[in-house]
């Protein structure tokens, strides 16, 4: 990749894993370098699976000006907050998965437009709009039952945030589709796109960006994708990546 074609106009960073270190804290050198790249006139969107109530206050003590992309894509929300778009789940879906939980045994957690249930649910679930739903199964053997079960489905958007875990959005839902939407409302293009992240969730947003940044302790698949390996994320490699692609230091 040769800086010289590149012109970052945006940048896409994940949460977990990516911008946050293992304590969950933006290090000061990722929040001096995204400061810096924002004076620059690059704007840098927060691309997580987290829900905007968990997300929010890093946007807001970032001062970060643009759009966020939360749920893996299924919300976005625009610059003064607004809900710009919303992609659910079905509910016979979510039904579906929560009775697989049950079967197999697994931790799970579902997110609501409400909130985030963790290893229970309401008892009525069609009172809610449902967003995504997550299986978290340490068991190898087991995950792949579930993932099989999943992907026959052909319905459904399958990722991970973490190697033990499975995310599941509504298909066609996921962190490259709604960076492109953002894109649109920005006028640029992916190719104006630096995406950094470390889990499967990330790949799409990765592969499809003009560059596309694996941290250093991503799954080895995703750093595959990637045209950049940066630091980990207890080593401010976001901070790494924006000095090296987009302040040229």
């Amino acid at each position: 990749m040769e800086k010289g074609q590149l012109d970052i106009k945006l940048i896409a960073l994940d949460m977990d894993g990516t911008l946050l270190n293992d304590h969950h804290e933006v290090s000061e050198e990722n929040q001096r370098a995204i400061r810096e790249a924002e004076a620059k006139g690059v704007k840098v969107v927060l691309s997580t699976g987290r829900n905007l109530a968990t997300c929010r206050d890093y946007a807001v003590s970032l001062e970060l000006s643009s759009y966020l992309v939360t749920i893996n894509g299924a919300e976005i929300y625009g610059p003064e907050g607004d809900l710009v778009e919303r992609n659910p789940v079905s509910l016979p879906l979510v039904e579906w998965m929560f009775d697989l939980s049950k079967k197999y045994n697994t931790h799970f957690w579902a997110i609501s437009t409400e909130r985030v249930y963790r290893r229970e649910m309401p008892e009525n679930l069609a009172g809610q709009e449902w967003l995504k739903f997550g299986f978290d199964i340490p068991d190898d053997a087991v995950r792949e039952v579930v993932l099989k079960l999943l992907r026959e489905k052909k319905e459904l958007e399958i990722s991970n945030s973490a190697p033990t875990n499975i995310e599941v959005n509504a298909i066609g839902i996921n962190k490259a589709e709604a960076l492109k939407k953002v894109c649109g409302f920005l006028g640029i293009g992916m190719e104006n796109v630096m995406a950094v992240g470390d889990s499967l969730n990330d790949m799409m947003m990765i592969k499809e960006a003009g560059l596309g940044v694996a941290m250093g302790n991503a799954q080895p698949v995703v750093k595959d994708e990637a045209d950049w390996v940066t630091s980990t994320n207890n080593e401010s490699g976001v901070a790494k990546a924006i000095e090296e692609w987009v302040l040229n230091k």
